[in-house]
């Protein structure tokens, strides 16, 4: 029995965008498509902010095609980039497609270290992604990265520094790491507002924010400036981080930025001479906490000896390198994507309903 080109193509072009959630367009994501008998050869153009689900969505729409038309013998799907260019964003001009800020409730639960992790597995899928490090008080970045120096003007816009080919910014570039940032409210806006304003970032996928710990002024200056795309909240499992996580949620909602999902840090130790994990802080309380909120839980982070050494000599985009804590950062920025995309689907199925 013969297989027709048309039905092909029609399931093909009813597939959904996994950044938009809108049907694939004809000739600009869907395009090459050859039936040579049974095999089936096409091109499908998705964009880099949708990287990290490309693989996972090639792969079901693979199986949907051999589901829906078994005469097909083998079936190739070939990623190519698709361009959709990112607007600029709020009053600032920043253009990103995505602005993420990464918070919690108290210290010292490893928040810089996941957002920095973060970003760098979302540009290892393939993302355009800068890094803000907007804790003026603590700045870390520069420490976890290695880099040193200051930022310097480049006409109207300030250069970045650079880290594994990812534009970063830290307050820590712009006074000695032995001094003290002792700054009011209105200095905190301006230099916030100054980071997204002022630095020539070029065109983002992602922007991630590594934010001051606990409630402050700069959730608020964010809200201001720009349209935040939402905040992933970390916390440790003992109830007393827990605590204040919860008041990081709080914070958000309160400056009307979504909470996008929880990420919970040294959920257990890896022991690298018996690889046993020992839950030294406790078990699974973020994820018990995100699903009591309806929260999306983006994943959980060991502690690791390595992450940890790396953090200190300023080589943290090492971790990628090893194959036992890579997988949970790589986990979560696919999580958060997924999550984005499945906003994205609902957003376009309400736009698409008729006013009554």
């Amino acid at each position: 029995m013969s297989i027709s080109r048309e039905p092909i193509e029609r399931f093909l072009l009813n597939l959904k965008d996994p950044e938009t959630g809108r049907p694939l367009s004809a000739g600009q994501q869907v395009k090459s498509l050859k039936l040579n008998d049974t095999l089936l050869t096409a091109e499908i153009g998705l964009t880099s902010f949708s990287a990290p689900l490309h693989r996972d969505f090639l792969e079901r729409t693979q199986q949907q095609l051999s589901a829906r038309f078994p005469e097909l013998t083998e079936i190739r799907l070939i990623p190519v980039p698709h361009e959709r260019p990112a607007q600029p964003l709020g009053t600032v001009g920043l253009t990103a497609k995505a602005v993420i800020a990464v918070g919690s409730g108290k210290g010292g639960v490893g928040k810089s270290t996941v957002a920095l992790c973060l970003a760098l597995a979302l540009k290892r899928a393939g993302c355009r992604v800068g890094l803000m490090d907007a804790d003026v008080y603590g700045p870390s970045v520069p420490q976890l990265t290695g880099v040193r120096g200051h930022l310097a003007k480049s006409g109207n816009k300030i250069e970045p520094q650079d880290y594994d080919g990812m534009p970063i910014v830290s307050i820590g570039f712009m006074v000695p790491p032995d001094q003290a940032v002792i700054w009011r409210g209105p200095m905190l806006h301006s230099a916030v507002t100054t980071f997204a304003r002022d630095i020539a970032w070029g065109e983002l996928d992602y922007l991630i924010i590594d934010m001051p710990p606990g409630t402050g002024d700069v959730a608020l200056t964010l809200s201001q400036i720009l349209p935040v795309t939402g905040a992933v909240v970390v916390c440790t499992p003992q109830e007393v981080a827990l605590i204040d996580a919860i008041k990081a949620v709080s914070m958000f909602r309160q400056v009307k930025i979504p909470v996008v999902g929880v990420v919970e840090n040294m959920s257990g130790f890896l022991c690298p001479d018996c690889h046993k994990r020992y839950d030294i802080f406790g078990k699974g309380g973020a994820r018990e906490y995100a699903e009591q909120a309806g929260l999306p839980f983006l994943g959980e982070i060991p502690i690791h000896i390595g992450v940890r050494e790396r953090g200190d000599s300023g080589t943290t985009a090492e971790n990628f390198l090893d194959p036992q804590i890579a997988p949970y950062f790589e986990k979560i920025a696919f999580q958060l994507s997924q999550h984005l995309s499945q906003k994205a689907a609902q957003s376009s199925v309400q736009a698409s309903l008729p006013v009554l």
